[in-house]
């Protein structure tokens, strides 16, 4: 390819053009989309606001630029008030400097490793409700199910947590019961455990985007109450 085909390349992505009346290209500067621009930076909001619901260690995991990382952990330790939002915007605007389809595929990949992780544990939760309700008909689905399961070792706890039931005691047999499954069904860990795939849903986004004025995007885009963007909002770079 020419240097002026590049440079034709190069124009055809930063501006419309249209033909004149002499066939010739005239190109125009494009003035930038702002509903767009606001729903991007929204968009990037949100992100900001699910990374500050990590642990510290999921947002090492994520390998983030120093000052984006920094001021994440700052904000996960924050009430949800104003300076916690300013700082969140602080976030989005970095955010949106940067490549963040590699942050996204390691945040896909924790939400999927915690999902499943979350899976097995309510699977052997659901079982120890069995075994206690269900009495031998579920111990023996369960043995047929798991025929390495130790029959007796598993009758010794039930009936501990059926006594600690009737002499309202705390349910220390309960637990042990719970960890004994654990092993059989080799699932790792607590639901919440703390590494990479320790990932926290239902983020509480009780309070919206509504920040001081003061503190803007590089772009000087306003994020009003709703994290949504007034259309009169100025696009100047700065």
């Amino acid at each position: 390819m020419s240097r002026e085909q590049e440079q034709e390349q190069d124009q055809e992505q930063e501006y419309e053009y249209e033909y004149n009346d002499k066939g010739e290209l005239v190109y125009y500067a494009v003035r930038p989309n702002k509903t767009q621009i606001k729903k991007e930076l929204a968009v990037l909001f949100d992100l900001s606001e699910e990374l500050s619901e990590l642990s510290a260690t999921q947002v090492k995991y994520l390998d983030l630029p120093d000052n984006i990382h920094k001021a994440v952990i700052e904000a996960s330790g924050m009430p949800h008030k104003g300076a916690r939002k300013r700082l969140l915007k602080f976030i989005t605007g970095q955010l949106n400097k940067i490549d963040l389809e590699p942050v996204l595929e390691k945040l896909s990949r924790m939400k999927n490793k915690s999902a499943h992780a979350v899976r097995e544990h309510h699977n052997v939760e659901r079982w120890r409700d069995r075994l206690i309700a269900g009495g031998n008909n579920a111990l023996t689905e369960f043995l047929n199910e798991q025929p390495d399961a130790d029959r007796q070792q598993l009758r010794q706890l039930l009936r501990n947590v059926k006594k600690e039931t009737e002499a309202g005691t705390p349910p220390k047999s309960s637990r042990l019961l719970y960890r004994y499954l654990k092993n059989v069904f080799k699932v790792e860990g607590e639901p919440d455990f703390g590494d990479e795939a320790d990932f926290e849903e239902g983020v509480d986004s009780e309070d919206e985007a509504d920040f001081e004025d003061d503190v803007g995007f590089d772009e000087g885009v306003e994020i009003d109450d709703d994290a949504g963007f007034e259309d009169d909002d100025d696009l100047e770079n700065g």
